[in-house]
């Protein structure tokens, strides 16, 4: 009976993981369909489909292996799934500790008179910075940008004292309005007036900045930064989500290899009758 339960128990979680990985598998071909309601895919799509379908195919493919080898005591099908199992808890693990060390330094510095924060690209770690300073990165993360309209989400019609104190997330506050620095006239969220006689900025993303609302600052290092500086935090969330995975990761594992050797045992009792 304890065979046949470790088996069932193990067949239940992979039906769950096929379920899921099918769900993501779905959502890669979905992000790739083009035209949908008479619309073009966005570069924000494109970037989400080729990690959902490769993710999504790779855990039908694994849990497909699972259930054969659990439901039809195919052993070798159960060695295979524990191999690429465990390979995917190293690699789990391995992007875990890779994304406390890239992320731990940078953070955004607190403005005089400010309820914001603002980016500075020198902060983060050299290997993120190479990310966005690459120019086909950029250009891909800008226009991403540019379709989500991170910038026509922020609330309209403030005064300068309210403007000053909201408190504008990393991508609001690099991309969408310059550098406190560079000292510009407020006309409102999003349009911000130069001074009359020309200055030698210190700041280089004084000049970048651009009231064209299809501009403004996305081709400043601080919208670079806001936007590592919205990574950063994303990814230390997904730290503690890829801990979970693993720890699950280990009980499937565990289960898998009650489930190979369940196999052996029916092997050899039907060798011994």
């Amino acid at each position: 009976m304890a065979p046949r339960c470790s088996n069932a128990v193990f067949a239940a979680f992979n039906v769950v993981t096929l379920l899921l990985g099918a769900a993501v598998l779905a959502a890669g071909i979905y992000y790739g369909a083009p035209h949908r309601g008479g619309g073009g895919v966005t570069e924000c799509e494109r970037f989400l489909r080729a990690p959902a379908l490769a993710l999504g195919g790779a855990i039908v493919a694994v849990s497909l292996a699972g259930l054969a080898g659990a439901c039809c005591r195919a052993t070798p099908l159960l060695w295979a799934y524990l191999l690429l199992t465990g390979l995917l808890i190293l690699a789990a693990a391995c992007f875990g500790v890779f994304a406390l060390v890239v992320t731990n330094a940078g953070a955004g510095r607190a403005v005089s008179g400010r309820g914001f924060r603002e980016y500075h690209l020198g902060d983060y770690s050299t290997w993120l910075r190479r990310r966005v300073e690459d120019g086909g990165h950029w250009a891909r993360i800008r226009s991403c940008l540019v379709d989500t309209g991170v910038c026509r989400r922020l609330k309209s019609n403030q005064t300068l004292d309210e403007f000053v104190n909201s408190n504008l997330s990393p991508l609001q506050s690099g991309c969408c309005k310059p550098p406190t620095a560079c000292n510009f006239t407020y006309q409102n969220e999003t349009y911000w007036i130069k001074p009359p006689t020309p200055s030698n900025y210190s700041d280089p993303d004084c000049n970048s900045w651009s009231n064209d609302q299809s501009e403004l600052c996305y081709g400043c290092q601080s919208c670079k930064a806001g936007v590592l500086g919205n990574l950063r935090s994303s990814w230390k969330k997904i730290a503690f989500v890829n801990a979970a995975f693993v720890a699950l990761l280990l009980v499937v594992y565990s289960l898998g290899c009650c489930a190979l050797r369940n196999n052996r045992r029916h092997k050899y009792s039907l060798v011994g009758k």
